[in-house]
């Protein structure tokens, strides 16, 4: 009884040191995989938040951009992930840079509605009668409070991708480096998407 055969020696065609090959590259993919599951958490949320979004761009030049701007950022976001399950680093860099333009998205954004809204509110005799003059400059507080938020929260999220995916390059082009175009082959044939 002694030792089980190999798989060569068993006639499987792949031998001790391919599989050691092929575990390894597993290896070094888990950080690129996980990468590609952010980019596709990412694309699928921006997605939502443009067709969200998409009614607004009815009413005005600003939710027309806005929407378009989403639109885009989505795409950009689904290209980089496919470019990244290529193991490509130009995927790496797409997505990095495409969350900084969605931090320059955003906070133009909020610039806009903090000089445009902060003008319509002290311009606006309606909403003046209504609320009264003292609770219009609560109002007003609440405006900036809530606009220089979401700056702040976006710098964090959308900064913090974009090192994240900045440092994902090094990990595929240590993958490319040590792992045989074989193994890359099989390993892209079993998980093209």
């Amino acid at each position: 009884m002694g030792t089980e055969p190999t798989n060569s020696e068993a006639g499987g065609p792949l031998t001790e040191d391919h599989y050691r090959e092929l575990a390894l590259a597993k290896d070094r993919a888990k950080p690129i995989r996980r990468a590609t599951r952010m980019a596709a958490f990412n694309g699928w949320t921006i997605a939502g938040i443009a067709v969200l979004s998409a009614p607004f761009a009815l009413f005005g030049l600003v939710g027309l951009l806005v929407t378009i701007g989403l639109c885009v950022v989505a795409f950009l976001e689904f290209r980089g992930r496919r470019e990244l399950l290529k193991f490509n680093p130009s995927g790496a860099t797409l997505l990095g840079w495409n969350q900084v333009g969605f931090l320059t998205l955003i906070v133009a954004y909020c610039l806009w509605m903090l000089f445009g809204g902060a003008t319509d509110i002290q311009n606006s005799r309606e909403l003046s009668q209504l609320v009264g003059a003292s609770q219009l400059d609560l109002y007003r507080s609440i405006i900036v409070g809530f606009y220089t938020a979401v700056i702040a929260i976006s710098a964090v999220f959308q900064g913090g991708n974009a090192i994240y995916y900045f440092t994902r390059r090094k990990y595929v082009v240590d993958y490319l480096a040590k792992t045989p175009q074989w193994v890359r082959d099989f390993q892209y044939a079993s998980n093209p998407s």
